[in-house]
């Protein structure tokens, strides 16, 4: 049952009429703009996305890892380094005045708890190990100049 009197039907139907008559389509470059921008928006939050999914996973592996269990230390003591064969051989004791000469290192007592000064080394020897019968060379039961290396 329509009601052909109704005041407010009749001004909806006139706002229409006008509305439709000032309506104009938008051109096409501003509606492919629009679509421009919504698919970069839309790229933009799957890159974010996988971002967040990537770095959630890479925490909780990590979390569930064992850590680093420390820096690995030697087998064995290493010796001390040989010089290297560039550098200045260590002055000779006629050379340094008779005052500033340390004390022998061998000269303490058992049980006594002196050390060489600082900055001083115990001689090496140079010599290489004696020849055998047939010409090989045992090893020595001395410490050598360089330390054994590990096969890493």
């Amino acid at each position: 049952m329509p009601d052909s009197h109704d005041p407010l039907r009749s001004l909806f139907q006139e706002a229409a009429s006008a509305g439709q008559a000032a309506t104009t389509p938008s051109p096409v470059a501003v509606i492919e703009r629009r679509g421009e921008r919504h698919r970069r928006r839309r790229i933009a939050g799957i890159a974010a996305a996988c971002l967040l999914v990537l770095a959630g996973s890479g925490a909780a592996l990590s979390a569930f890892l064992p850590g680093d269990p420390g820096p690995t230390l030697p087998a064995t003591t290493p010796s001390p380094a040989a010089p290297s064969p560039t550098s200045a051989p260590p002055p000779s004791s006629t050379t340094m005045p008779l005052n500033s000469m340390a004390p022998p290192s061998n000269t303490a007592t058992p049980g006594s708890s002196m050390s060489p000064p600082p900055g001083t080394t115990p001689p090496r020897s140079t010599t290489a190990p004696p020849l055998g019968a047939t010409g090989t060379s045992y090893p020595s039961t001395s410490t050598s100049p360089t330390p054994p290396q590990s096969p890493r």
